[in-house]
């Protein structure tokens, strides 16, 4: 961050000093660690999220510290999730049933989830808490449609 404060793009000009981009990018260094640390100290905490993979297949510590674009951790993110991010835009609703005469307790289980998912679907996640949950049963429908 330093570096691009100090050194704009050829048609800017600089408008901070040295000591004040130093000043700056240090604030802006600290307020990213903190919220790394907020959000590392809410991992496997928090229920914001209706279906975190992290719940489900936790991430190690040490992979955890490494941080979003380290190498090994995205590395085990793939062989373990199938996708190198956690699911955005995550909703829960009841699945459709199309004939309210059969709605059932065994119905009212079923549950359509919605997410984005960064690069590829959760496949490898799924896999495994398939094998954990040999009743539970995902239909991953992909769409590639961005207006959804």
């Amino acid at each position: 961050m330093f570096l691009r404060l100090v050194a704009p793009p050829a048609q800017q000009q600089r408008s901070l000093s040295l000591a004040g981009a130093r000043i700056l990018a240090g604030q802006l260094r600290d307020a990213a660690a903190r919220r790394h640390d907020l959000a590392l100290a809410r991992v496997g905490h928090t229920r914001a999220c209706p279906f975190d993979l992290h719940a489900l297949l936790p991430v190690p510590a040490d992979i955890l510290r490494r941080g979003p674009d380290d190498p090994v951790a995205l590395a085990w993110l793939w062989a373990h999730w199938g996708t190198t991010d956690a699911l955005r835009h995550v909703t829960a609703a009841p699945a459709a049933v199309p004939d309210r005469r059969r709605w059932t307790a065994a119905c009212a289980r079923d549950m359509a989830i919605t997410f984005w998912s960064a690069d590829w679907s959760p496949w490898r996640a799924l896999a495994a808490i398939g094998e954990g949950f040999p009743g539970l049963r995902f239909d991953l429908q992909p769409s590639y449609d961005e207006a959804r």
